[in-house]
């Protein structure tokens, strides 16, 4: 529906400008602890690992091209080295900006396996698999009206999805009013039903295909049993339909995007795993604040 707003926002996405802000804290400041301080501020480490993660570069060539930058907007500032990097992206805290739109957030979760360690697509059907792959699982939660990742969590690859639901929505201002929250059938569970009445939303999880009717004994069974009757009343197909469940495929293209920047990650670190997966959503959510597609489904 915005072909060229949409267009001109992806030449804008691959555009080489890069503004920099001459008043940004690039030396930490002074926390008057025992201890030696910190020479770099969290955003200049931050902005060296944005770098590194969106060209995705070694920790000793994304040292060069923070120098080449800062040289060509004739700054003189220090850049920190490869093994102050690695040290800091273990224990920073990664801001991620989001845009909030007016009314009630509607959410969709879902979650993605993400490989760290093992041989790549190629080497093992040519070969076979010399090691055994490690994954990591990447559960996210998405504004329906921006676009923008709201909240993440990095889990190891056994973690279910129905598990970190309720550690996704607290991650949602308490302030900010949930209005429904869209899952595929995994998320069908007493934990997520009770978590999702709790700040006072709506459940679009369609009903496992040999789910029955729960004791009704707390609103979260009743609100689940409706949905079961509606599914019921109507058919799988026409409920979801109704529902607007199908937006959901929303947060799967995002999945695509999250491993555009890679099909793997490159740290071995659970603590700097999670730094770089949440450069990715930062990244990610820069680039949709430039413009994003309007599609209209057509029935």
């Amino acid at each position: 529906m915005n072909w060229k707003s949409y267009n001109d926002a992806l030449k804008r996405r691959g555009s080489l400008l890069i503004w920099l802000d001459k008043d940004m804290v690039w030396r930490a400041p002074k926390s008057g602890c025992n201890g030696r301080p910190p020479v770099f501020s969290d955003a200049a480490i931050q902005f060296c690992l944005m770098v590194k993660v969106l060209f995705g570069l070694p920790l000793r060539q994304t040292t060069g091209m923070v120098a080449s930058i800062l040289s060509m907007a004739g700054l003189d500032w220090r850049v920190p080295d490869f093994s102050t990097l690695s040290r800091r992206q273990k224990r920073i805290t990664v801001q991620i900006t989001s845009r909030r739109a007016p009314g009630p957030l509607n959410l969709l979760v879902d979650s993605t396996g993400i490989k760290f360690l093992g041989d790549g697509e190629w080497l093992a059907r040519k070969h076979g698999p010399h090691r055994r792959r490690q994954y990591r699982k990447v559960h996210l939660a998405m504004d329906t009206a921006t676009g923008d990742i709201r909240a993440v969590e990095f889990t190891t690859s056994r973690e279910g999805d129905s598990p970190v639901l309720p550690d996704l929505l607290n991650q949602i201002p308490e302030d900010e009013q949930i209005g429904t929250v869209t899952g595929d059938g995994a998320f069908d569970t007493r934990r997520c039903h009770t978590a999702i009445l709790d700040r006072g939303g709506t459940a679009i999880i369609p009903i496992r295909r040999n789910g029955r009717l729960w004791k009704e004994d707390c609103p979260a069974a009743r609100a689940r049993n409706e949905i079961l009757r509606a599914t019921q009343r109507l058919g799988r197909a026409i409920w979801k339909r109704w529902s607007g469940y199908h937006v959901r495929s929303r947060i799967e293209a995002r999945m695509r995007c999250l491993k555009a920047f890679g099909e793997r990650i490159s740290s071995r670190d659970p603590d700097r795993q999670t730094a770089e997966i949440h450069i990715r959503i930062a990244l990610m959510n820069r680039f949709n604040a430039l413009g994003s597609a309007e599609i209209k489904r057509v029935a």
